[in-house]
């Protein structure tokens, strides 16, 4: 199992992050894009060392690029969601009027009425589509905090060596890869209230599965089932509104998005399976067999294959067939972003 999950690790580290990152914004991220192989070098070797100091030397490397990205996707989110000083407290100007208005001349019966204060704007919130992009670009610290633990052989937490191993690859994956495929879809998608589901079950299924590590084999279980449900709902707009258009282009991508939606059907069945087994006690896949069938349709049949497809949706304009009017494409929008 070790070998399977370390592969999958190097393929979320080496191209599915950087690859992400040029389809969030290009140009916020393609500089951090370019230079992440750098920092994630180091961090797939750590993989293949022993636990020690060297690889937990290698591990640090690579996690402290993720906590950077981690800081650089909060930052402006935080800032649109906190309204300016301005907005919640009025001036001392606005609060205290001219005294001339406190004495109106003799000629006033009634003075005018005035606004004491000046209406500010409060920050916009976050919709659906950047709520699940923000996901996207914090989950690989959590996957970086778990690969230090792990190669230090420390029990973060309490937690075995070999749940901190597969955190690794899930917060690259689920966390990260998902996560943005989800926000792209809605953005893509005119599914309306399904596509707004997506974008925010796959975030809160993720989170809630983490906070099920800390709390029981239940909690984690009703992680799963809203990550689940989410999932589902990403293949079936894939599927029904993205893939029509994307075949529109050229039938590589059509096909790629494809693969990407059928395989999510059968993985996450079998997370649910995984889930329910460990909750109730009924027979269930090892972690071995998961990381095998699940983890790796997942990296190879989603992950893999929807960024493939992305890039190509984000690289190519539309190509209208002979004799036809160009449809609407469901196709990328030009980008997909954290409110500055």
């Amino acid at each position: 199992m070790t070998v399977l999950v370390n592969l999958i690790v190097t393929l979320g580290m080496l191209y599915v992050v950087p690859a992400g990152l040029r389809l969030i914004d290009p140009l916020r991220f393609g500089r951090t894009a370019r230079l992440w192989p750098l920092f994630a070098a180091p961090g797939a070797v750590c993989l293949w060392l022993p636990r020690g100091a060297p690889a937990t030397a290698l591990a640090v490397l690579y996690a402290t690029a993720t906590l950077a990205l981690a800081v650089r996707a909060v930052a402006p989110a935080a800032r649109a969601l906190v309204p300016s000083v301005r907005a919640l407290v009025p001036s001392a100007r606005a609060l205290v009027p001219p005294v001339r208005a406190l004495v109106p001349p003799a000629r006033a019966v009634v003075p005018p009425v005035r606004n004491p204060t000046r209406a500010g704007t409060p920050g916009r919130a976050l919709g659906p589509a950047e709520v699940a992009v923000l996901t996207a670009l914090v989950a690989p610290s959590v996957a970086g905090t778990a690969l230090v633990a792990e190669r230090a052989g420390y029990r973060l937490f309490g937690f075995g060596l070999d749940i901190l191993a597969l955190t690794v690859p899930h917060f690259h994956f689920a966390g990260f890869a998902a996560a943005l495929v989800a926000g792209l879809v809605c953005r893509a998608s005119s599914a309306g209230a399904l596509a707004r589901w997506a974008a925010y079950s796959v975030p809160a299924g993720t989170a809630l599965v983490l906070l099920g590590y800390f709390i029981d084999d239940w909690a984690e279980l009703v992680g799963a089932v809203t990550l689940t449900g989410g999932m589902w709902a990403v293949a079936l707009l894939t599927w029904r509104d993205v893939r029509p258009g994307a075949a529109v282009r050229d039938r590589l991508t059509g096909t790629l998005l494809a693969v990407s939606a059928a395989v999510l059907v059968a993985t996450m069945l079998l997370a649910l399976w995984w889930a329910l087994g460990e909750a109730t006690g009924i027979p269930h896949p090892t972690l071995t067999w998961m990381a095998a069938t699940h983890g790796l349709g997942n990296a190879l049949g989603f992950g893999l294959c929807s960024l493939l497809a992305w890039r190509r949706l984000a690289a190519r304009p539309p190509r209208p067939p002979a004799g036809a009017a160009p449809p609407r494409p469901a196709a990328l929008p030009d980008r997909t972003e954290i409110p500055a």
